[in-house]
């Protein structure tokens, strides 16, 4: 527990942290709520139509976790990079592990970390958007029909899911890496150019795309959250397959990358 704790204190003093929260908590509301509401007052001609329905308090889930699996997602990669990554640009492994922890009790205390980081960015997009489509009720004169406690729990459950598997990765690549900047730039080329050319471009031309992308674990992160929301959403989200496959194979490789991470540093030198 005293890793756990150092860890924690850390990493809560970075500004850098509290910075990709805030970018997090912003992106949610501009675009689940701020845009979606400017272009609702500008075009509704009278009734509720599907972007208000979005934004009433029955649909905050499915607005908090609908960009987990690209944009917010690529903040927690970012999140994972620096909490491991940032160790060999301060050249403080060696004083971290001289003082008595072993290699895997600092890797699982890192990994410990990642895990509360991501369950408080997933627990304050909730609110945020809750808050949100409260305001929203109130400015469209709409009652406050809330979802049940188990559809909330449900989805907070896949946001973790979700951004753990992009947090595990980004320590991943900072043990590889053994760094920051580069880590970061590949995860993020990965995800937000390489991954969304393949889905959008290749797979629907090229049938062993289509299968391959089944198998990745940024379609299945959308897929996971499209089970969701009730189909398609935001960018990254298609129900390419179902909820259950979806949730087993974000689960995989969770457990691949968190493995490797502790395989890695156990295995190679510090320098």
């Amino acid at each position: 527990m005293t890793d756990i704790r150092a860890e924690i204190t850390k990493q809560v003093r970075r500004p850098a942290m509290w910075l990709l929260l805030g970018i997090a908590v912003l992106q949610t509301l501009t675009f689940a709520y701020v845009i979606p509401y400017a272009g609702y007052t500008g075009t509704a001609a009278g009734g509720i139509n599907r972007g208000l329905a979005a934004m009433l308090p029955g649909q905050f889930v499915s607005s908090a976790i609908g960009g987990l699996p690209l944009f917010a997602g690529a903040l927690a990669l970012i999140f994972g990079v620096l909490v491991a990554g940032s160790e060999y640009g301060w050249e403080t492994w060696k004083t971290v592990l001289s003082q008595r922890p072993s290699r895997l009790r600092a890797y699982s205390a890192k990994l410990t970390v990642v895990a509360v980081g991501v369950a408080v960015l997933v627990l304050v997009l909730l609110v945020f958007a809750a808050l949100a489509s409260v305001v929203v009720a109130a400015l469209a004169d709409q009652p406050l029909a809330w979802p049940s406690v188990v559809d909330i729990v449900t989805g907070f459950g896949a946001g973790w899911l979700v951004t753990m598997m992009w947090g595990a990765l980004g320590v991943l690549l900072g043990i590889v890496f053994r760094g920051v900047a580069l880590p970061i730039g590949l995860g993020l080329v990965w995800m937000l150019a390489v991954q969304n050319l393949l889905s959008a471009i290749a797979a629907p031309l090229l049938t062993w795309v289509n299968e391959m992308q089944k198998g990745l674990p940024g379609p299945n992160a959308g897929a996971l959250v499209a089970s969701l929301i009730g189909g398609a959403g935001p960018p990254g989200v298609e129900p390419i397959v179902g909820g259950a496959h979806a949730a087993v194979v974000i689960a995989a490789y969770l457990l691949a990358f968190s493995v490797l991470g502790g395989w890695l540093l156990q295995r190679r030198d510090i320098k």
